[in-house]
């Protein structure tokens, strides 16, 4: 079944099942990566576009696409007047109900987000913190079985697919690696978890040498540039 498909009590199952573990900023590198870097190269390479796409393939309850879209207000307030848009994907529908809402609680808060961003992006409400609206509707979120069949897709600059192939055999992790290699701009960005690679599954990409980001390009792009 599609994860969109999925009656009740399958997706009860579905969400007793998977992993949701996620924070703010979690793995620092590739934030650093996307702050030093990428985004500034990105912005660079896209000025007559003015287009940006991000994806975030296991978005889980939200921390990681709201990390990106409080980093670039942060740090890239130029982009405020590019289009720029970010989806967010996960198969379980109470992982993505939870992210819709932007509603953390104190404990969640407190793993990675800096007290500044706290400050500046969230309101207090009751026990809980809210995110302002101009970060939360930056983020659309959809449910998405990574195994299934994708729908149309916009050409993606950068794509967050970490700590998700971990749970797939060899054979799910080729065909998802390759149909990312259809959906993403030739000089666009991948990131994976630490402990995944797409070494001996895809030949299409390239790590980006010198990083600790997990960080992969297309192999012949990356190869040109170099």
């Amino acid at each position: 079944l599609r994860a969109g498909s999925l009656v009740p009590l399958n997706r009860k199952v579905v969400d007793a099942l998977t992993t949701h573990e996620t924070s703010f900023f979690r793995d620092r590198e590739p934030f650093e990566a996307l702050r030093t870097r990428i985004i500034p190269e990105l912005i660079a390479s896209r000025q007559d576009e003015r287009r940006l796409n991000f994806w975030y393939a296991a978005s889980s309850t939200g921390q990681e696409p709201y990390s990106v879209v409080m980093l670039l207000a942060e740090h890239f307030p130029e982009l405020a007047s590019w289009n720029v848009s970010h989806l967010g994907t996960d198969i379980s529908a109470m992982a993505l109900d939870r992210a819709r809402r932007g509603r953390f609680g104190q404990v969640d808060v407190n793993r990675g987000l800096p007290d500044t961003y706290l400050v500046k992006y969230f309101v207090g409400n009751s026990l809980d913190w809210v995110l302002k609206d101009h970060i939360r509707k930056a983020v659309r979120f959809e449910e998405l079985n990574l195994l299934e069949d994708w729908p149309a897709l916009p050409t993606m600059d950068v794509i967050m697919m970490r700590n998700v192939m971990l749970y797939f055999d060899a054979d799910g992790k080729r065909t998802t690696l390759a149909k990312v290699g259809r959906v993403l701009h030739p000089e666009g960005y991948l990131f994976l978890g630490p402990a995944e690679t797409t070494m001996d599954l895809e030949g299409q990409f390239e790590r980006v040498k010198d990083n600790r980001a997990g960080c992969y390009r297309s192999k012949a792009r990356y190869q040109q540039a170099s």
